[in-house]
């Protein structure tokens, strides 16, 4: 287990939990309210800050229910939170409703923050790949 600092940067900025355990995700909860028209986006405040641990990185992913019943999701899922970054966590909402729109109340839940482990990575220039099954076949090449 490791530990998530979280810093409240708004006194009503709800500190994140999951829903049930074993859950891989916090539900991270709106500090203001918003209204998005059919098709709107905007940035949505969570009053948080969050210092992800080196070698890790944090997602933040739509909810479930908020997508299937109301057609609401992040327009850059999943968002990245790199282990440098210390500013307040907002999400990038988008209302993909087109008659609707859809009330964002402060301390809604409307995303999710997981955070995994990730290997240091060094790009290595080559002159050729290893060979696979797929090869360079793209979108679509397994007819599914």
């Amino acid at each position: 287990m490791i530990d998530l600092p979280i810093k409240r940067l708004h006194p009503d900025a709800v500190i994140p939990v999951r829903a049930y355990a074993g859950d891989a995700g916090l539900d991270l909860a709106a500090c203001e309210r918003v209204a998005l028209a059919p098709g709107e986006r905007a940035l949505v405040a969570t009053g948080l800050a969050v210092a992800i641990p080196e070698g890790h990185a944090g997602y933040v992913q739509p909810r479930s229910g908020l997508a299937a019943k109301n057609g609401i999701t992040i327009v850059n899922a999943p968002g990245l939170v790199d282990s440098g970054y210390r500013g307040e966590l907002k999400v990038s909402l988008l209302n993909t409703d087109k008659h609707e729109t859809f009330v964002v109340e402060p301390g809604m839940r409307i995303a999710q923050l997981v955070v995994l482990k990730i290997p240091e990575v060094r790009p290595l220039e080559v002159n050729d790949l290893p060979d696979t099954e797929r090869g360079d076949r793209g979108f679509g090449s397994s007819s599914v």
